[in-house]
């Protein structure tokens, strides 16, 4: 079939990575991907084989693109339309192909299955509203249908990217040797340490918590917000107290962009992953490593009750739980909380039994093709 898959770039990371992994997965599923973005300039170090212009079965396409009606004319209408979270079509698109008089004036009356793929959640609406439909009330595709398709944790939901061959790189894969790809060099005795975060306030105190420790920690860093704000605070740490990781028991190697299949490899690499967002944390879980996930923070406060519900889903223990707020709290000025780090061993477990389950259920591109053909009849 002939996707095509919109994305608007609000997190440069998140939803143009979402977009692209679920665009791979159905090229090499042997369907052909259109993806309209407004901001492809990620995947120019997250894909750098693609360069902006498509590989192996995808074309990426700019959106404004999507608006111009003589390229839409030597375009023929997609089997499938994906906007992805929340984004819309642009009017002119729709036009050209719903419309009789449209630039796709060989429209086969072949109505397209027009998917919205929302944000993953493992609160209760996600199964209520998956597999929804909302009929289109006005405009040229009046008369045609709208479909909800939710991500989530549990068989009523829409599930997880995962591609088939995901177990079988695990399997083959060389931590010691993907390290020193990357330049960075580790004592034996060092535990690592990923992260990849937005700006949490208690960022300060896991750095101090790292430098006090009995263990040599090293701090694997991504980049972007990441290193500012690693750099940051310890800009500001040694400002305050300049011998504060005296000792040497931290390290920290900032790491270059990486692309998708690295970031895979960096969560299989360490031995506790701090990951933001939904593709990575989605990673996180495959990795079957211990992990904290900061969810993106909502000024409503919403993300509180989305974090419960996962760690619900999650079956996290109370250390784990614990962690998980403290690290998503916004004031954590006044509190004095240390990591346990003798609890990894616990969280790898927890971590290894929720991916125990999950990996039972059909994966996302699975069921989105086979929810496309029933409702598509293709």
């Amino acid at each position: 079939m002939l996707w095509d898959i919109f994305c608007r770039v609000i997190d440069n990371f998140g939803d143009i990575g979402v977009c692209w992994r679920l665009s791979a997965d159905l090229a090499a599923r042997g369907h052909q991907v259109r993806l309209w973005v407004d901001d492809g300039s990620a995947l120019q170090w997250m894909v750098p084989n693609a360069n902006l212009k498509g590989i192996n079965g995808i074309e990426v396409l700019h959106w404004e693109q999507s608006k111009d009606a003589q390229q839409l004319e030597h375009r023929r209408c997609a089997d499938v339309w994906v906007e992805s979270f929340g984004c819309e079509i642009a009017p002119e698109f729709v036009a050209a192909y719903a419309s009789p008089t449209g630039a796709a004036g060989q429209f086969d009356s072949k109505v397209p299955v027009w998917i919205n793929l929302e944000y993953l959640s493992a609160q209760a609406y996600a199964e209520r509203c998956h597999g929804l439909t909302s009929p289109v009330m006005h405009g040229p595709a009046k008369g045609w249908a709208k479909h909800f398709f939710y991500p989530g944790f549990t068989r009523g939901t829409g599930g997880l990217l995962r591609e088939s061959d995901l177990k079988k790189r695990q399997f083959q894969f060389d931590a010691d040797r993907w390290l020193k790809q990357q330049g960075v060099e580790c004592k034996a005795s060092e535990r690592l340490i990923s992260l990849f975060c937005y700006e949490p306030p208690a960022l300060p105190q896991l750095l101090q918590q790292l430098a006090d420790g009995s263990t040599p920690m090293r701090l694997l860093v991504t980049t972007g917000r990441a290193t500012c704000a690693v750099q940051t605070a310890v800009l500001y740490k040694n400002g305050l107290e300049p011998l504060w990781n005296e000792r040497g028991a931290l390290s920290i190697s900032y790491l270059p962009a990486l692309p998708q299949t690295d970031y895979d490899h960096l969560l299989w690499s360490c031995d506790l992953n701090f990951v933001r967002g939904e593709d990575s944390v989605v990673r996180a879980l495959w990795a079957g490593k211990p992990f904290i996930w900061q969810i993106y923070p909502q000024d409503d406060g919403a993300h509180r009750e989305k974090l419960n519900a996962f760690l619900d889903m999650l079956a996290a223990g109370p250390t784990l739980r614990q962690a998980h707020l403290w690290w998503n709290a916004t004031d954590v000025a006044t509190q004095r909380y240390l990591l346990p780090w003798e609890t990894w061993d616990d969280w790898q477990e927890t971590v290894l039994m929720c991916r125990q389950r999950l990996v039972q259920l059909d994966d996302l591109t699975t069921q989105l093709v086979e929810f496309v053909e029933k409702k598509g009849k293709i």
